[in-house]
């Protein structure tokens, strides 16, 4: 039976989704270090606002606070037998907040990595990550989610170990790897080689695509290298707000509400038809993406040279490109 995401993402040109937790988070005081998951119990208000913040602002899908509310993330807090009941409890409190609007939102249930390496380089096994992911998409599930979002995995072991704990799962489900070295994953996996992991999976993704990872130019370019393997595909684009700067003792994000504007239609273009932002987007960006995805007009790709031109310098190489570089900043959704 199609979902109600499913027959809404196919029956849109775009959907615009949220943008960060962890910056508006710290923002509301959340200290380095700390779990943001044990907000989604200890300061419930906070939360509300945060999800509140991006609905108002335009989004049509927004990501629950549990990106790290798996047992092996939340174990590092001493919390590791609290994942089902943090992911059920950041779903309940998103579910109150798109219920209340009066229009059509949906709740995805964010799943981040374990923190763990996978065998054979690591220690990870297959079926311990499956567990894990399993027990957090079950709380997800039963706290309202609509469908649940794996999000910045580097690791093709990692993603095929959510796939399948989530086909235990009756909740359609998407997911985004972050390319961030020379165009590929941590792990060193490409847009075309998450193509074909992809294909090979019996429980397939509604949607896929790329967040976090460097600059808004670089996550356009790998939208368009995936066009490139799957030109029928719907493709997640979320972005980072401009580049990451390190300035009296916190990171911000140098990217303003009209680059993340411009990047939005850009991206769009390109191919990506689910919209947001990652690490430093804001509710004023989120606006702003959402004004110019309604009042510009799909066009064609626009070509790298005019990518460079509107929205800045690449950050990585890729292949025989002369690009400028940045030293790699890893890695919460923040």
């Amino acid at each position: 039976m199609t979902s109600k995401f499913e027959q809404k993402i196919n029956t849109v040109e775009w959907l615009l989704t949220d943008g960060a937790t962890g910056t508006n988070l710290f923002d509301m005081g959340l200290m380095s270090g700390d779990a943001p998951e044990l907000w989604n119990e200890k300061y419930p208000d906070k939360i509300a606002k945060l999800y509140k913040d991006t609905v108002d602002a335009g989004s049509d899908i927004f990501l629950t606070n549990s990106f790290g509310s798996n047992a092996l993330r939340l174990k590092l807090h001493n919390f590791g037998n609290r994942a089902f009941e943090l992911s059920k409890i950041a779903a309940e409190i998103a579910r109150d907040i798109a219920d209340c609007c009066d229009r059509t939102v949906f709740v995805a249930g964010s799943v981040g990595p374990t923190g763990e390496i996978m065998q054979p380089v690591g220690d990870l096994s297959h079926q311990l990550a499956v567990e894990v992911f399993h027990e957090q998409a079950q709380g997800l599930k039963e706290g309202g989610a609509d469908l649940l979002w794996l999000e910045t995995i580097s690791s093709p072991e990692e993603f095929k170990a959510a796939a399948e704990a989530f086909s235990k799962i009756e909740l359609p489900w998407v997911g985004t790897m972050s390319f961030d070295t020379a165009g590929r994953t941590m792990m060193g996996t490409s847009p075309a080689a998450m193509v074909e992991l992809i294909s090979a999976l019996p429980n397939k993704p509604v949607a896929f695509g790329a967040n976090c990872g460097t600059g808004a130019p670089d996550l356009i370019r790998t939208i368009q290298d995936f066009v490139k393997s799957s030109p029928k595909g719907i493709l997640i684009a979320k972005g980072n707000a401009g580049i990451p700067k390190y300035l009296n003792g916190h990171i911000h994000y140098d990217g303003t509400p009209e680059l993340m504007a411009k990047y939005a239609v850009m991206v769009r273009n390109s191919g990506a038809k689910i919209i947001g932002g990652c690490c430093g987007t804001k509710s004023e960006h989120l606006l702003s993406m959402r004004t110019a995805l309604e009042s510009e007009v799909l066009t064609s790709s626009p070509s790298l040279e005019q990518v460079e031109l509107e929205i800045g310098p690449f950050t990585k190489q890729i292949g025989n490109e002369t690009k400028r570089h940045t030293s790699k900043t890893r890695r919460r959704r923040v």
